[in-house]
């Protein structure tokens, strides 16, 4: 807060995203102003934006079909999913090309750059959060434990590093591309257990990611909102959780000290205030680091849980730092 009137909390994602839904009306019953947007195309639809940078200082407003928002009034910056910038209807070729570009680094500039914002996390943080070997090499630095990894081009390598672990290597994908099989649907490159004959000449085409299979009892996804942790055990028959999600069962855990104080080194690594982290919990009971979405989904867990992290993130919006 500042002055007798709060500051706004301008929401920058797409029309469809459910997640943001929830904690918008937690916002909404608390009497907080939000503005949602979708800049990549709210501004080929009648919204506008203006930006002025003066000897006195920078001022701005952002024009939606409800509101103007004095862009110096923004308290929070909630960064989710907005769509990728687009061209006015019609505009192909390099107009489309250039208009698109234009649009990339000036309103995303400028949406990037607000004064005295708080980013729930800043786009650029997120993008440099979001490349796997970057993630890998922060949770080693941080104190996770990371089970034995190779990237990639060359089989040789592949078929080496696989044939050395003991309990067997999985193929993971770098990066969750758009892919359609030959009956045109959306394919998924699942996690998937792969043995040394099985790997061929195209692992040269780019670079695949191969990793000790751990001998898990569970999963844990831990939701990270500043210093709250939210951690869900995920029991799943599958090796890859995510397969058959009808098959989950959810139960709340607590975070060894350890397993916090490196999600809190990790964050601190990359600027981040919200991180969603997947974990393999082995028989052990050794929490295995396997990635941090810095953008990641969390609205999909029972309700309670998902009402404790949608909480946590209103509050972090709403006060523009940590609870």
């Amino acid at each position: 807060m500042t002055g007798d009137r709060p500051r706004t909390v301008l929401v920058l994602t797409n029309p469809y995203d459910a997640t943001a839904d929830v904690v918008l009306r937690i916002l909404a019953e608390r009497g907080v102003p939000v503005v949602r947007t979708d800049p990549g195309a709210d501004l080929q639809q009648g919204a506008a934006l203006t930006t002025r940078y003066e000897k006195d200082g920078q001022r701005g407003t952002l024009t939606t079909a409800t509101r103007v928002l004095d862009l110096g009034r923004v308290g929070s910056v909630w960064y989710r999913r907005p769509s990728t910038y687009e061209a006015p209807a019609g505009m192909e070729g390099q107009d489309a090309a250039f208009c698109r570009a234009q649009a990339h680094w000036g309103v995303g500039g400028i949406l990037a750059a607000l004064p005295g914002a708080h980013y729930v996390n800043h786009p650029w943080r997120v993008r440099e959060a979001e490349h796997k070997p970057v993630q890998l090499h922060a949770a080693l630095t941080s104190g996770f434990t990371v089970p034995a990894t190779v990237i990639t081009t060359d089989p040789d390598q592949a078929r080496a590093f696989c044939r050395a672990q003991v309990g067997g290597a999985v193929y993971k994908p770098l990066w969750n591309s758009p892919y359609r099989g030959e009956d045109g649907r959306a394919a998924q490159a699942w996690v998937s257990e792969v043995r040394p004959q099985e790997i061929t000449e195209a692992v040269a085409a780019c670079p695949h990611l191969f990793q000790a299979k751990v001998d898990k009892a569970y999963d844990v996804r831990l939701t990270a909102v500043g210093t709250r942790l939210f951690a869900v055990r995920i029991d799943s028959p599958d090796l890859d959780w995510r397969r058959r999600q009808n098959l989950l069962t959810y139960t709340q855990v607590a975070v060894p000290d350890d397993v916090a104080a490196a999600v809190a080194r990790y964050l601190g690594a990359f600027g981040l205030v919200f991180g969603a982290f997947d974990f393999a919990v082995d028989t052990a009971e050794c929490w295995n680091f396997f990635e941090c979405n810095p953008n990641g989904q969390w609205a999909w867990f029972p309700p309670p849980m998902t009402d404790l992290i949608a909480e946590a993130l209103a509050d972090r919006l709403q006060r523009g730092t940590n609870p």
